[in-house]
């Protein structure tokens, strides 16, 4: 019997390939469906698939937006942050609901993220600073995957097989608890896609509350699925507007220009569309300071 107490959040836009298993493997969940105005069939298919899903449609302000339109209709003490390309193996759900019940003070239970091929995708990250957004943009973490000072972004490079405290968590899933939210508030609908996860976990931390990662449930996740990899931009501006938001408008600014010199260099080396979406952004980074490009 599948526990009443937790409530599936999914918001979908243009997901239709993973939609179905996703949906299906959270059958058993009271499940909502925030549509940010897909145009691929979606609405049409969760109404005729999943008709016990409530299904909310919305013009499309962002991925925060769709949680919180989600929880506010959802009746558990527990929230299933799921994308729309991720689906909990077996009973994953049930053993995240299960170690938040043993630890009250945590506000979000982070799963093990495997790709579709059952391979370990790393999902602790650290808190972006200049220094941790210079170690990522310049490949200095590369040059040296055990150093602790050149992988913090990456949450240490750790091998994801223990639990630990972790500064936050990939938002591809997360269960989130409802008292949690109530404390500190909603995802910042600020943040339109990447970075809203970060902000949520710096707050609800500040406040008290702790971020884990568990490895004893599993979810597949098509890492980049739901974007494809289009919105390189929005992943840079999110880093901005994480900083601006809680370093200060000093250090967003250094952010950017190590960003912008970064990305000039790999617009140079890479080719393709890599290579434009680098030199674009590079040039976009270099339009203005951080208050004009938020």
């Amino acid at each position: 019997m599948a526990r009443s107490d937790i409530s599936v959040v999914v918001v979908t836009y243009d997901a239709l390939p993973y939609l179905e298993q996703c949906l299906e493997s959270v059958r058993a969940y009271e499940t909502i469906v925030v549509d940010n105005g897909s145009t691929d069939g979606t609405v049409a298919f969760v109404r005729e698939r999943f008709p016990e899903a409530t299904l909310v449609e919305q013009a499309n302000r962002g991925l925060a937006a769709g949680w919180n339109a989600g929880m506010r209709l959802a009746r558990g003490s527990y929230f299933l942050i799921l994308n729309a390309d991720a689906w909990p193996v077996e009973d994953a759900a049930e053993k995240l609901a299960a170690f938040a019940d043993a630890h009250p003070d945590v506000a979000v239970v982070g799963p093990r993220l495997r790709n579709p091929d059952g391979s370990l995708q790393r999902s602790v990250r650290g808190f972006p600073t200049a220094w941790r957004i210079a170690t990522e943009y310049f490949f200095l973490r590369k040059l040296a995957p055990r150093s602790r000072a050149l992988n913090a972004f990456y949450g240490e490079n750790f091998a994801h097989d223990r639990v630990r405290e972790a500064e936050f968590v990939m938002g591809a899933c997360m269960l989130v608890r409802r008292a949690a939210v109530e404390d500190v508030g909603p995802a910042d609908d600020a943040f339109f896609l990447f970075s809203e996860e970060t902000d949520w976990c710096y707050r609800f931390r500040r406040a008290g509350w702790k971020v884990v990662f568990y490895p004893g449930a599993d979810v597949v996740h098509v890492l980049g699925a739901s974007h494809a990899g289009r919105l390189f931009r929005e992943q840079v501006r999110g880093h901005l507007r994480f900083l601006a938001k809680h370093r200060g408008l000093r250090e967003a600014e250094r952010a950017r220009t190590l960003m912008r010199v970064a990305l000039r260099a790999r617009g140079a080396i890479f080719r393709g569309e890599r290579g434009r979406a680098y030199a674009e952004t590079a040039r976009w980074l270099d339009s203005g300071r951080v208050p004009e490009l938020l």
